[in-house]
């Protein structure tokens, strides 16, 4: 029964984390779990649901233990965790978790990507790997920057915690001023309206690269998409269609591979990162913060492979083109790096291991000055 319905949240993950050009067969395949898998380690009970580990960092604001009891079964706070970095103030929320099928990893045999997943002790989720969806809130000065904004109503009970998130951070998301989106697929976009279909954000200007905009917001596109995909994209586009209309939106061109990066805000720059989607971008916030959205999936994995790509990438070279390029950048400049997939909360910096492979190094939790 578990196991059912993890595999139909599988089936719908690959179905909304598509690239433009995903075919209906791609999105089998994804959904599949090979059987020499089963290695991998799971964390799923009937009481665990969510495949999280008990003791996993997720630091509240109110201060409260990391797992408390709650009709007899463990539970976590909301993740909410703080890093001070420079003058900003960074606060990564998890929004929650999605079953990544397996079968989504191309340009690695199974039995290395088992040997992998098995070494990191990555967590099963029903028949893929537990997948963080991680959201940041960047603060300095009078604004209040959210980059991406979750899955909202789009992924079913195991996402949309972004709201308890924030309150439990003591953010009120009529506060956040700007929302800087690193792309526009559903389990980033969908975070924007409330479960009534109202602007999660009244007051924000929301931000987003020119591409995505051009193809999320023109619904001819839908029409040569897949049945199963077509439910995914209009999700996405109503969830930008309200800020449109109340022209709140923003526009930004130059999310172009190899090209200049654009400043949006004071020292807040959007860099090109295409290939996941055509318009993928990150966020680069004083020089300092690398906020990359799908840069990586498969953290076990990709660090030390950066050629290995997504079934759904809408152009895999140019994925593993800006996958290298990003690395190779955040290392050379010691960025800190925050990644919407990455295990929460997802901050930490990439150094070079060997000549053409990297390491992720976590944050480690450390009192704010």
């Amino acid at each position: 029964m578990m196991k059912s319905r993890y595999r139909n949240i599988a089936v719908a993950v690959a179905a909304a984390w598509f690239g433009v050009a995903m075919t209906s067969v791609q999105a089998r395949e994804a959904a599949q779990l090979p059987d020499r898998a089963a290695g991998v380690p799971s964390t799923q009970t009937a009481a665990n649901p969510a495949g999280q580990h008990e003791g996993t960092a997720a630091q509240g604001a109110t201060g409260a233990s990391a797992a408390h009891q709650v009709d007899g079964a463990f539970m976590q706070v909301p993740g909410v965790y703080r890093q001070r970095i420079g003058n900003l103030r960074v606060t990564a929320l998890l929004d929650g978790f999605l079953p990544l099928p397996f079968g989504t990893a191309k340009g690695i045999d199974a039995k290395s990507l088992e040997a992998a997943l098995r070494q990191a002790h990555v967590p099963r989720m029903g028949d893929g790997i537990q997948t963080a969806v991680n959201v940041f809130l960047v603060e300095r000065g009078d604004r209040r920057m959210l980059v991406d904004t979750g899955a909202g109503t789009c992924f079913g009970q195991t996402t949309g915690k972004l709201t308890d998130a924030l309150k439990s951070a003591g953010i009120d998301p009529a506060t956040v001023t700007d929302v800087l989106l690193t792309h526009a697929h559903p389990d980033h976009v969908c975070g924007l309206l409330r479960p009534d279909g109202t602007e999660a954000y009244p007051k924000a200007t929301v931000w987003i690269p020119d591409a995505e905009a051009a193809y999320w917001l023109n619904a001819r596109n839908a029409e040569t998409l897949p049945e199963e995909f077509k439910k995914a994209f209009f999700e996405a586009s109503a969830a930008l269609a309200p800020y449109v209309k109340d022209g709140r939106m923003q526009r930004v061109k130059g999310s172009h591979a190899g090209g200049k990066p654009t400043e949006v805000l004071p020292g807040v720059r959007m860099v090109a990162a295409n290939g996941h989607t055509p318009g993928h971008v990150g966020w680069l916030v004083d020089d300092r913060l690398l906020l990359w959205g799908d840069i990586v999936h498969f953290h076990a994995v990709q660090f030390a492979r950066p050629q290995v790509y997504l079934v759904f990438d809408s152009n895999a070279p140019a994925a593993i083109a800006s996958r290298k390029r990003l690395f190779a950048e955040a290392a050379r400049h010691d960025w800190w790096v925050g990644g919407a997939h990455l295990p929460f909360p997802g901050l930490g910096h990439v150094v070079p291991y060997g000549k053409k492979s990297y390491h992720w190094v976590r944050g480690e939790f450390s009192p704010l000055p």
